[in-house]
């Protein structure tokens, strides 16, 4: 399976709540600061066409927010 990447930036809630279910579940991911990181910015904006964070890259499919059963539905779809 390809890393989980989840596109994050300081002061974002639902970023945090994010790392948090990550976290609970044992989930390994890679984290790319958008704010820090201009090079994970130009990836977000440009490859997957999002301006917002959280943004979670599962395999080919882009979750925007944290939008928790998005989330559950393709760690199912990838982790089976």
């Amino acid at each position: 399976m390809e890393p989980i990447i989840l596109y994050t930036q300081p002061d974002c809630p639902p970023c945090e709540l994010t790392k948090l279910y990550f976290k609970d579940k044992g989930i390994v991911y890679i984290e790319k600061n958008v704010k820090k990181d201009k090079q994970a910015f130009q990836e977000l904006t440009k490859k997957y066409k999002s301006y917002s964070t959280p943004t979670v890259i599962i395999g080919e499919k882009v979750i925007t927010g944290f939008n928790l059963n998005e989330i559950e539905n393709e760690l199912s779809r990838h982790m089976s």
